[in-house]
């Protein structure tokens, strides 16, 4: 009897993101059987530093890779929105989840109804932090690193007035009460890929036990949100978000870039879904020609 060895990183998101391909896998063919294994990344390891300090948020996949190359595992699960804009033709992507809620949340602690503009709010995105600026021109950003209950604990002992979190890894952690506030996409421009699920297997590989866990449109935004970043040249920590969603018969694919002047520069584009690759890449162009 086969089993599809997973990869995963061990906190406790990236552990309920595995166990959501994992139930896919068994819902294709009760027959596999499945062993999930976990490990610590460089990301997860440095938590003194910023991301960019540290080499961006490829160091939340680099060991996952290593692992997957190696034949140790099968498959490999990331949050999309982690992984390098560069994609490595050895590890293609295998798969890519319906998209949980893109939006950002702002978590206020526990028991407190308002901001307290004595303590900063929690962010540990450029993204994030510069559109917070134009939300809460009064309050100060501060990074935070830690998986999500590390954060809240830090939040909740007194550290910070809120942090901003992704929409979807509380939702998927079963966390919604704690969300304080959700971000519409034009107050908050989500991160390229935020809310979908990665897989990624060794070129070659026959993959078709994730099926039932892939979603033909979010593949289409997820490649064409990546095509924005790429243009500009940008890696995962740069201040730059991007958003594919469907607009009546085709698709809207927004951007987001920070100027030389430090404030965030909008615009969006329409585009049907063969075009829209090609859309994304064209409206980051338009930004550096500008």
């Amino acid at each position: 009897m086969r089993t599809i060895r997973v990869l995963s990183r061990e906190s406790a998101l990236a552990v309920r993101q595995a166990e959501l391909v994992i139930d896919a896998i068994h819902a294709f063919d009760a027959t596999l059987r499945t062993e999930l294994i976990t490990m610590k990344t460089t990301g997860d390891k440095i938590l003194d530093r910023t991301l960019d300090e540290i080499g961006g948020k490829g160091v939340f996949v680099k060991e996952l890779d290593a692992a997957l190359l190696s034949g140790a595992g099968d498959i490999s699960v990331h949050s999309c929105k982690d992984m390098p804009v560069g994609e490595n033709p050895a590890l293609p992507f295998a798969a890519f989840s319906a998209r949980e809620d893109a939006r950002d949340a702002l978590v206020l602690p526990q028991g407190i109804a308002e901001l307290d503009a004595s303590k900063p709010i929690g962010c540990s995105s450029a993204r994030r932090a510069v559109q917070l600026k134009r939300l809460y021109p009064e309050m100060r950003v501060a990074p935070v690193r830690g998986n999500v209950p590390t954060r809240l604990g830090k939040l909740d002992g007194g550290e910070y007035s809120a942090l901003v979190l992704a929409a979807a890894g509380l939702k998927r952690l079963g966390l919604d009460a704690r969300i304080s506030r959700l971000f519409t996409p034009e107050e908050m421009l989500p991160a390229a890929c935020q809310g979908i699920i990665a897989v990624q297997s060794r070129a070659g590989e026959n993959t078709e036990y994730l099926k039932l866990f892939h979603s033909a449109e979010s593949e289409l935004c997820a490649r064409a949100e990546r095509a924005f970043t790429a243009a500009l040249g940008a890696d995962c920590t740069a201040p730059v978000a991007a958003y594919a969603i469907r607009d009546g018969g085709g698709y809207k694919i927004s951007g987001m870039l920070v100027g030389a002047d430090g404030e965030p520069r909008f615009a969006s584009a329409i585009s049907d879904a063969d075009g829209l690759t090609a859309a994304a890449a064209a409206l980051a162009r338009g930004f550096l020609n500008e």
